[in-house]
């Protein structure tokens, strides 16, 4: 018992406090030597964590930057060369227009890209080569382009970022704005589209042009559209357009109310060109004319609209060349505008003008045509005309035009669809009595 006592009681007292200060001190230490590596660790992660952090951020950043269709030096230098006017020194059209298109790869725009280049003027496109019709034309015609010196960016005129990126890359003189969601009947499938082309982007774009330093004067696409359901012919600027069929003619009309808005806020000038039913070379296949041709070669049936009381339909057929020549006038006569810093000097030109043929044609007198033209008989399925926005005539008063612009048509519709054919069997590589294109 004395020896479990001596065992559990040491002879020296002082010694069972040392030795367990000693174990305190020890363990003390532990604890903070413990807590003092696992503070580095945590710093260590801490750090980690936010330098992966960072270099995913740099890393992200980078991939959306390389993915991206436009930017960096290259493609400057692109941009920089294609809106460079090319005219000969001392030449009696002055120096040249450094133009941005829109809509460059479309019908319209392809055609205004091309006479103003082979004219000595810079220009530089943008399209989104959406696929409201086969983009694989969109591209053909930007080759086309390519093959004349003209740069096509792809994009759409909703993203600012790209376009402010542009204007300060070049002073365009000019923008000619022909981006637009287009027809009349796809706006009761697709709605939504109208308004983020017609409207979303043209005010991204206006807001662009405001911002510009300098400005540049406007020239842009409404539409013979918007007279609706006026049944006072011909078509004149003054007529009222408060009375739409559709939600493309609405958006046209709203189109024309938001320039007008921001001519008179910040001094751009701005010049609305509505066009009347254009045909030709190269054209949309949406319209009537493209798919009665090929249904025509192909055997198909079309579908020919008659209005009320079995009245034919009846459009003011123009020939993309004729319009291409009111596109550059109305460039060449637009004032400048007046803004410097997104903020108005001084009042700037505010100009509406009709760009038609003056000669209205029924659409079974236009299937005729064809058929002389193609050497074809057209299998005819005559129907009423549905109530989806079509409007049963378009006659184009272009008195205006003819006044300030110098516009006179001069390609009727017979010459016009004789060039339309030539390039569609050329095109589609189709020969006569084939059923396959």
């Amino acid at each position: 018992m004395r020896v479990m006592e001596d065992d559990m009681f040491p002879s020296t007292p002082g010694k069972v406090k040392i030795e367990r200060a000693t174990a305190m001190n020890r363990q003390l230490h532990r604890c903070f030597a413990s807590t003092s590596t696992m503070f580095l660790w945590a710093l260590f992660l801490v750090a980690m964590t936010a330098s992966y952090l960072s270099f995913q951020s740099f890393v992200d950043t980078s991939s959306k930057y390389f993915a991206a269709s436009w930017g960096g030096l290259h493609w400057e230098r692109q941009i920089r060369s294609s809106a460079a006017p090319r005219r000969p020194p001392g030449s009696a059209a002055g120096a040249g227009m450094s133009v941005l298109v829109t809509g460059a790869a479309g019908f319209v725009g392809t055609h205004c890209s091309l006479a103003l280049r082979k004219r000595g003027d810079g220009v530089v496109g943008i399209d989104n080569f959406n696929s409201y019709y086969d983009p694989s034309l969109k591209k053909a015609r930007r080759s086309l382009l390519a093959s004349h010196g003209v740069f096509v960016i792809e994009g759409d005129i909703n993203d600012g970022r790209l376009l402010g990126k542009l204007f300060d890359v070049v002073p365009f003189t000019h923008v000619l704005h022909l981006a637009a969601q287009a027809g009349v009947r796809y706006a009761m499938e697709n709605p939504a589209s109208y308004v983020h082309s017609n409207i979303a982007g043209l005010v991204t774009l206006l807001e662009s042009c405001k911002d510009a330093d300098p400005q540049p004067s406007i020239v842009w696409a409404s539409s013979s559209s918007v007279y609706g359901l006026n049944d006072k012919v011909p078509f004149t600027e003054t007529d009222r357009t408060d009375q739409p069929a559709s939600l493309y003619a609405a958006t046209k009309k709203a189109g024309e109310e938001i320039t007008h808005t921001y001519n008179h806020i910040y001094g751009l000038s701005i010049t609305g060109l509505r066009f009347f039913t254009v045909y030709g070379p190269w054209g949309r296949p949406d319209m009537a004319y493209f798919s009665f041709t090929r249904n025509i070669l192909q055997g198909k049936p079309i579908t020919v609209y008659r209005g009320k009381n079995h009245v034919d339909l009846a459009r003011d057929f123009t020939y993309i060349d004729d319009i291409v020549k009111g596109c550059i006038g109305s460039l060449d006569t637009a004032g400048k505008s007046t803004g410097t810093g997104g903020k108005k000097r001084g009042p700037a030109p505010y100009r509406i003008f009709n760009l038609g043929n003056t000669s209205p044609v029924t659409v079974p007198n236009l299937v005729s045509i064809l058929e002389k033209h193609l050497r074809v008989k057209a299998k005819k399925n005559v129907v009423e005309m549905p109530g989806n926005g079509d409007v049963p005539f378009t006659h184009a008063n272009i008195s205006l035009a003819r006044q300030q612009l110098g516009y006179k048509p001069t390609t009727n519709l017979d010459v016009g669809l004789k060039k339309f054919v030539k390039w569609y069997l050329s095109y589609y590589g189709y020969t006569r009595g084939s059923k396959n294109l």
